[in-house]
């Protein structure tokens, strides 16, 4: 018996349905443990001998349903490149705040596959891909330090996205040095600010000063 036909129309068309499946299940904010292999293919309209030839479990349909929301992450973080000697601007893209409102409403399924820190195969591969496209971007430039820029650069990211999806990173209070203006902070201060993650909007600010950071220190001095 032979498996699936990389390349079929066919077999796209059916893991497109079974990743659509997962997705739709995980919305109600469960995790990833708590759907069932019936629960998917039922919504995909598929049979379980057809989604084992392609899948070998859950977890591996999982990470091919998640790979859409690390190209996502990637191309927001340089949605301002709009030609080769364009420089990154003081504020982020609005593709980022629009990056992290699509990831917290699927926040369940994520968590299971981006630990906190940024480890779990999710984490790996935003890890890989995000440094991959720093580093050629600083390559292509002539910007020093590629590889430690890179490095730390995607690293950032993918911990600062982790750890905000399990909920380790509260509202900045307005007035504190993440939030000088009062902006992006929670309105009910301190109290508020610690009660809940920070919104999209606040965090994309946020991570943005960080990454703008990384970037100036790895630039010579003088």
């Amino acid at each position: 018996m032979t498996g699936p036909r990389a390349g079929d129309p066919r077999t796209a068309r059916t893991k497109a349905r079974l990743r659509e499946a997962l997705l739709a299940e995980c919305a109600a904010g469960r995790e990833l443990a708590e759907v069932s292999v019936s629960a998917v293919v039922r919504r995909a309209e598929v049979g379980r001998a057809t989604f084992y030839l392609h899948y070998e479990d859950l977890p591996a349909l999982a990470v091919d349903a998640c790979a859409d929301v690390v190209h996502a992450a990637v191309d927001a973080l340089h949605a301002w490149q709009t030609g080769p000697a364009a420089r990154p601007p003081a504020r982020p893209p609005a593709a980022l705040a629009g990056f992290l409102r699509e990831a917290r409403g699927h926040a369940a399924l994520y968590r299971t596959l981006l630990l906190p820190g940024g480890g779990g195969p999710l984490g790996e591969r935003l890890h890989r891909e995000l440094r991959a496209r720093a580093r050629a971007e600083r390559v292509a430039v002539g910007a020093p330090d590629p590889d430690l820029v890179a490095s730390a650069v995607a690293a950032a990211f993918t911990g600062v996205l982790a750890d905000w999806l399990h909920d380790m990173i509260p509202a900045a209070p307005a007035g504190t040095a993440a939030d000088p203006a009062g902006t992006t902070a929670d309105p009910a201060g301190a109290a508020g600010a610690a009660a809940r993650p920070a919104s999209p909007d606040a965090l994309a600010e946020r991570i943005w000063l960080l990454l703008m950071a990384l970037h100036r220190a790895g630039a010579p001095a003088g």
